[in-house]
């Protein structure tokens, strides 16, 4: 009521209700990947400040893509699980490219970048439609559940329209950004660590999507929205 003052109990209240309603997001969003759902993560205003959509690998169909490009904008990545990434013997981006402008750079976000290579599955054709994409991406999901049995030059070709990200080996304890948020998400879901994010862009301004319309877009269509702090309070 405008004008009322509860008094102390109040902030109390509040508190706890905050907390609640964080819980309850939390665990929606680890339900909606397990289900196949996308959910949206805030890193942190401090840090890059976008908010991206993100998958498990293995809930990616051409649907998921277009969205993903629609709704989102902006680039659609696979984050995987640091072992994977090793088993697939997969380098950083700046390591792999012999090339001057790959050196001496300073990221205004972080420490470094977490892209490795670009990929198509061998099965595709161009690899950029929505069919090539998710075909692609969801035999990264099934390599990452076994990939000691993966020859990974056999089933995937560099360059490609899918971009890797290697997640840091102590996740969250090492690095915050989304490759590890979404792949922290996907182990406390109990699936494997292989999960595609994709910037929110605004239409309008060319800009990363405020946090506010990135959580009214995910009301709107029943989406888990998360911070990145309330995942690293309970995954970090």
């Amino acid at each position: 009521m405008t004008g009322h003052h509860a008094g102390p109990q109040s902030n109390a209240d509040g508190g706890a209700a905050g907390a609640n309603a964080a819980a309850n997001s939390f665990e929606h969003a680890l339900e909606s990947l397990r289900a196949g759902e996308p959910i949206l993560v805030h890193d942190a205003a401090d840090r890059e400040g976008e908010t991206d959509l993100i998958y498990h690998a293995d809930a990616v169909t051409p649907e998921a893509v277009a969205r993903l490009r629609n709704d989102a904008g902006g680039l659609v990545c696979v984050a995987l699980g640091h072992e994977v990434a090793a088993a697939f013997d997969l380098p950083f981006y700046s390591e792999a490219v012999d090339h001057p402008a790959t050196a001496d750079h300073e990221l205004g976000y972080d420490d470094r970048s977490s892209f490795s290579l670009t990929v198509n599955h061998r099965d595709t054709y161009t690899g950029i439609t929505d069919d090539d994409r998710s075909t692609t991406i969801r035999a990264l999901g099934e390599a990452a559940a076994a990939p000691g049995n993966t020859a990974f030059a056999d089933e995937f070709r560099v360059p490609g329209h899918v971009h890797l990200l290697k997640a840091a080996p102590d996740l969250l304890g090492q690095r915050e950004g989304h490759t590890e948020l979404g792949v922290a998400l996907a182990e406390a879901a109990d699936l494997t660590p292989a999960v595609v994010v994709c910037e929110m862009l605004d239409d309008e301004t060319g800009d990363a999507l405020s946090p506010a319309d990135a959580r009214a877009y995910a009301d709107r269509y029943g989406f888990a929205y998360l911070e990145g702090r309330d995942v690293l309070e309970r995954l970090g």
